[in-house]
């Protein structure tokens, strides 16, 4: 059977990964993994130290950019562009995972070359780091009970509602600081909030645009709600698109990084794992 709520929404939501015309902001949470192993710089090329080995990081508890999948393995867009830049590159691949709070901070520590887990390119993040190109981005979006009109999605619009997001996550300052005539509730995580509009508790939800996407096509969301106005675009809150993080100082391996993201967008192979990463129909 065809998925048919939103599946124009979610094509464009797609296709704003590709194209790059929207931003992504991420709430995660995620299991402890095996630290990386170690590995060398090789040998000089054009200029370029290039590594026999990439060392990447990610998390567990975000598909489907990342998670564990039914026969144990770690999966989804982020490992798939990971190892699509390996092959790119002819290096050997280190894919692990650790909880999202460890992530940068394994970084930091050398564990590992890169960390790819749809960090959001904000002022923060690079006054610590260093990223690649943007490999994909996204917009932000409400959702809401299906039947319920909401004819004005705007700051005046939700005036007196009460709008469910994840605490502490780029989204919930965004609604503080622009939505002041509505009533914020934070809640622990995104499964606390959505189940919130599943409730009634709350009115809408504001979250990523992809995750909601998934959320509003899966059995989690009890067939409850749809997309409500428009999405929303705003790098000061969002950042410039999501990045591999790397640690500073490191312009080689940037430029390897930079290089082959590049050339899976030129040859389609980028759009090929975003097709399979995110399909649009399902039974």
């Amino acid at each position: 059977m065809r998925l048919k709520l939103n599946t124009v929404l979610v094509l464009l939501a797609l296709l704003a990964i590709v194209s790059g015309d929207a931003v992504i902001a991420v709430a995660q949470q995620s299991g402890d993994r095996t630290p990386a192993r170690q590995t060398a710089p090789t040998a000089a090329e054009g200029g370029i130290v290039r590594r026999a080995a990439l060392r990447f990081l990610t998390d567990s508890d975000y598909p489907p950019f990342n998670y564990i999948d039914q026969d144990g393995q770690l999966a989804g867009f982020n490992v798939e562009m990971a190892r699509a830049i390996c092959l790119e590159l002819a290096a050997a691949c280190d894919i692990q995972a650790r909880s999202w709070s460890e992530l940068l901070q394994a970084l930091k520590r050398g564990e590992v070359d890169a960390v790819i887990a749809s960090h959001a390119l904000t002022p923060r993040l690079l006054s610590e780091f260093d990223v690649s190109e943007r490999y994909y981005q996204m917009p932000a979006r409400f959702a809401g009970k299906i039947g319920r009109t909401v004819a004005d999605v705007s700051p005046s619009g939700l005036d007196g509602m009460k709008i469910a997001v994840a605490r502490g996550t780029a989204h919930e300052a965004y609604l503080r600081a622009l939505f002041t005539l509505s009533a914020i509730h934070a809640y622990d995580n995104p499964e606390l909030a959505r189940d919130a509009v599943i409730s009634g508790v709350d009115d809408l939800l504001f979250d990523d645009g992809i995750g909601l996407a998934f959320w509003l096509l899966g059995t989690a969301s009890r067939a409850c709600c749809e997309f409500k106005g428009g999405p929303f675009f705003e790098p000061r809150y969002f950042g410039d698109g999501a990045g591999i993080v790397i640690n500073r100082g490191d312009p080689d391996l940037k430029a390897q990084l930079n290089a082959a993201i590049k050339r899976l967008r030129e040859t389609g192979r980028q759009d090929e794992l975003v097709t399979r990463s995110f399909p649009l129909r399902g039974n």
